[in-house]
């Protein structure tokens, strides 16, 4: 089989072994001050006040100090700063932090291939729409210190027959300056000649061609 046809099996296998992945609409939160023992937070851009253990538009106030507060979001705690920019709450749980576009240039064959990082571990992705979901052989998911043995296992199949994938749950993704906490992926039992970067991470992204470049913009 040729490199385009492994391609093809491995976005085949990733999407039978997955669910749909259908994010709500995420919104930015941010910590714009205090009001006494009130936290003043920016929430979808709308100003809304909250004191410790109140909750509005899915965000609770935990904690509140001088240094900042604690909220929970989207399953997710996040520590807010004064003036410490924004934290975005996606609507599957993860939050987009960093910068707010990520811009990829086209490479050899037309694909789109780019640097990043899972949890914190430099790693190479390609570009792939067609995938449900970031997809990586076991080989790679050791490197990177993932358990995948504790994932959910699910039946795939390749030329050479069935075998058993993992799902999992990637605490980071990071490419570019963009990352995104509590990606699913899944793991395949042949090797893998670079990471695909499927729609649990695109979908969080409007995506745009321009030329020769794969522009992303957080949502």
């Amino acid at each position: 089989m040729n490199a385009a046809g492994r391609r093809q099996a491995l976005r085949i296998a990733a999407t039978l072994l997955a669910a749909a992945v259908l994010p709500a609409a995420a919104q930015d939160v941010s910590l714009a001050g205090q009001m006494g023992r009130k936290a003043l937070l920016v929430i979808g851009g709308q100003p809304v006040t909250l004191a410790v253990g109140e909750s509005a538009r899915g965000v609770r106030l935990l904690q509140l100090d001088a240094d900042g507060a604690v909220v929970e979001a989207g399953g997710q705690r996040l520590v807010l700063r004064p003036g410490g920019g924004t934290a975005r709450v996606a609507g599957s749980g993860g939050v987009v932090s960093g910068a707010r576009e990520i811009v990829i240039p086209v490479g050899p064959g037309g694909h789109f291939v780019t640097q990043g990082a899972i949890n914190g571990r430099p790693v190479n992705f390609m570009v792939d729409t067609g995938a449900t979901l970031i997809a990586l052989g076991q080989a790679e998911a050791e490197r990177l210190g993932i358990p995948w043995r504790s994932g959910e296992p699910g039946v795939v199949h390749t030329a050479n027959g069935s075998a058993t994938a993992y799902r999992v749950t990637l605490s980071r993704v990071r490419v570019g300056e963009v990352e995104i906490t509590h990606v699913q992926a899944v793991v395949l039992p042949q090797a893998m000649p670079m990471i695909l970067l499927g729609n649990s991470f695109l979908s969080r992204f409007r995506m745009q061609r321009d030329s020769d470049v794969l522009r992303l913009e957080a949502r």
